[in-house]
């Protein structure tokens, strides 16, 4: 006969529970656990009451989640005791302390369970008590979850760190980025499960929505799909030309600020790539899914979905097709097992956040399996062939001609897809992961790959070829605000003369490859006897690319020879990455938990004018309580100095990472950063 416990409370024992499950950076205030391993809640019971014995005493938990919690969605969970807890399913086992006075009871939730917020409720005999609330995650620690990660190394990594690296530039010029996911964060979970209850599936069919939130496929896709604002209330406004009324995206230094600001109203304006990357790599991480940020260089946008980059350029050598090429393009991996597919494409699985192309009808690209878009296997859900032609689309060049022919005169298989990269476990180092999706470029089983994809010809071998050849050979020395020269260099390997016309130009260029305003030219008609070469030369003054460059401080030059007797054609091409100024960081005082520290900060400027508005801001998990700092340096003259002081209070102990943001009105997003260790 069982007998009925009088509760006097519930301790949810957060401390504890937090710290075995890896979520004590939560805090102690709320139960996060994550799926599939056993946490511990403590029973007090009231004076007098029954005394709870081993085999008499009996009682069912029940656990709910989402607004229409139902057992056959598995949203809805009864249990009652057993001897011990289960791995499999949700279960539960209790002891009682000698005093008689509490009940420890052991719970283990389902490795398959919906994530989210529950309730918790104790039912003795119809009696019911409400023990509280517990939020469910992901569980990467779990053999038995889909989201299993055997390195610890790599938990560290993926789940937990909140800083990280993200890689800008060109493939010849890679630059790291730091970031702050921070996801750990004070109100940072609750915001990634609100983006889960914002999205229009929720809001369609709420039951079938939490129910597949067991899902980390799902749960990704939906992800890729509210990371941006297209189709929905998405967290980020995507713009790549006109930024007022909003963040320019390079002034970003962390996911935080830009969660809180969506949380409080809505889309916030701007993001691209990075950002969007960026902002789903949090929101995976809080949720427990291991998750990776991943630059692509010479990333393709194949708009026509043929898997070649179709580059059309009339007579005059302007460009009239919609494909291109970015110079980067960023999206995450996240890890997982693949089910739906088979156990070989376990493992990373590619989304990308940023809207380019629609899936399913809705902006949104992901998850894709790394080890299909590798073997070409483009059926394999979800979006294969665009990521494939991402990484290892064909390029052609066509001239067309005034009678409307088109003439192909360049063609690359090893232009898109290089040097993809993400930050190293452990370390601040770029690894390159070009191997995990492709094969190595002009090898047989990359082409293959390329020829099962595209159904192309075979593979045709590349070596130095007869007739013309170009390239550009740029300065040692572009910094920003400097003027200096680039150089074309025509040479002809043919066994005749060759006479052309030798165009050489400069446009300044957004990374997603979007041209701007021209900021240099020149031409010349030459002829190249056998064995030979010319040389053209362009000067670039800051007083011409200044005004046209973006912050991203980007130029695209280009050369082309054209000889319209012969209809033969030849381009080549670079982008310049400015060089930037550093910013100096001093810490006058040593970092001491809640204690101010000062720190001073300096900018040469190096352009040949002043800047106005400059302002330097910093942030850093565990010492700027999550915000952002901001000094305003006012005006300064060309070739000095910007200099501000900002105090700020760490409120963690151990290594720090303190991120800082120079902005003006000519010069914007400089970044750099310091560790600071910060004393008890």
């Amino acid at each position: 006969m069982s007998q009925v416990l009088e509760i006097e409370r519930c301790d949810l024992n957060t401390k504890s529970n937090n710290s075995s499950h890896h979520t004590e950076r939560y805090g102690e205030e709320s139960l996060i656990v994550r799926r599939g391993d056993p946490f511990v809640i403590i029973l007090h019971l009231k004076p007098g009451s029954t005394e709870f014995k081993l085999g008499e005493t009996s009682f069912t938990l029940i656990v709910e989640t989402g607004p229409l919690p139902r057992k056959e969605s598995d949203t809805k969970v009864s249990f009652s005791l057993s001897d011990s807890t289960l791995d499999t399913e949700w279960s539960a086992s209790a002891v009682n302390d000698p005093s008689g006075n509490t009940v420890s009871v052991s719970i283990s939730s389902s490795p398959n369970s919906p994530i989210g917020v529950y309730s918790l409720t104790l039912d003795q005999e119809g009696q019911k008590t409400s023990l509280g609330q517990f939020t469910l995650l992901f569980n990467a620690w779990c053999p038995k979850d889909a989201v299993y990660m055997r390195s610890e190394m790599k938990r560290q990594e993926y789940v937990l760190a909140q800083h990280g690296q993200i890689y800008r530039g060109t493939h010849k010029r890679i630059k790291g980025t730091p970031w702050n996911f921070g996801q750990f964060e004070a109100g940072i979970l609750d915001i990634c499960l609100k983006i889960l209850d914002e999205n229009p599936k929720f809001v369609s069919d709420a039951d079938k929505d939490c129910s597949a939130r067991r899902n980390p496929i799902y749960v990704s896709r939906v992800l890729s799909a509210m990371i941006n604002s297209n189709d929905d209330r998405g967290v980020l406004v995507g713009q790549w030309e006109e930024f007022s009324g909003g963040v320019h995206p390079g002034q970003w230094i962390g996911s935080g600020d830009i969660l809180r600001q969506w949380a409080e109203s809505g889309p916030v304006r701007y993001g691209q790539c990075w950002v969007f990357a960026a902002v789903a790599c949090t929101v995976s991480r809080a949720l427990g899914i291991p998750c990776r940020v991943v630059t692509n260089f010479g990333s393709a946008h194949d708009t026509d979905a043929n898997l070649v980059i179709e580059n059309l350029y009339d007579e005059n050598g302007e460009r009239i097709s919609e494909d291109s090429i970015w110079n980067f393009h960023v999206w995450v991996d996240s890890w997982m097992t693949r089910p739906d597919l088979g156990s070989e494409y376990d493992g990373w699985q590619t989304s990308d956040p940023t809207p380019q192309e629609t899936s399913d009808g809705v902006f949104c690209c992901g998850p894709a399996s790394l080890r299909a878009i590798k073997e070409g296997e483009l059926t394999k859900k979800y979006d294969s062939p665009f990521i494939f032609a991402e990484v290892n689309a064909d390029v052609v060049d066509m001239v067309r001609l005034s009678n409307g022919q088109f003439v192909k005169f360049h063609g690359s298989t090893k232009s898109v897809g290089r040097f993809i990269s993400t930050k190293a476990v452990g370390s601040d180092e770029r690894r390159d992961i070009t191997h995990q999706y492709k094969y190595p470029e002009g090898s047989k089983e990359e082409r293959q790959v390329y020829e099962k994809a595209q159904h192309h010809n075979k593979l045709q071998q590349r070596g130095e070829e007869p007739g013309l050849h170009l390239k550009i050979k740029l300065s040692d020395n572009m910094m920003v605000g400097s003027d200096f020269e680039v150089y074309a260099i025509l040479t002809n390997n043919d066994i005749e003369a060759k006479t052309c016309t030798f165009l050489f130009f400069a446009k300044a260029v957004n990374y997603n490859g979007k041209l701007g305003d021209s900021c240099a030219y020149a031409s010349e008609k030459v002829e190249v006897p056998p064995g030979e070469e010319r040389r053209l030369s362009l000067k670039l003054d800051y007083d011409s690319y200044g005004p046209v460059i973006t912050s991203d401080r980007l130029i695209l030059v280009s050369a082309i020879t054209i000889d319209k007797q012969t209809v033969d054609y030849h381009k080549a091409e670079k982008t310049i990455v400015l060089d930037e100024p550093d910013i100096k960081i001093k810490l006058l005082e040593e970092a001491v938990m809640n204690q101010p520290v000062t720190a001073e900060l300096t900018l040469l400027n190096p352009l040949p004018e002043p800047l106005q508005d400059c302002s330097f801001t910093i942030e850093g998990v565990g010492l700027t309580n999550s915000k952002p700092i901001t000094a305003k340096a006012g005006a300064v003259g060309p070739k000095q100095e910007a200099k501000a002081t900002v105090e700020f209070s760490p409120s963690s102990v151990g290594t720090c990472v303190l991120l800082v943001n120079f902005d003006s009105n000519k010069l914007r997003n400089i970044k750099s950063l310091v560790s600071v260790v910060v004393k008890d």
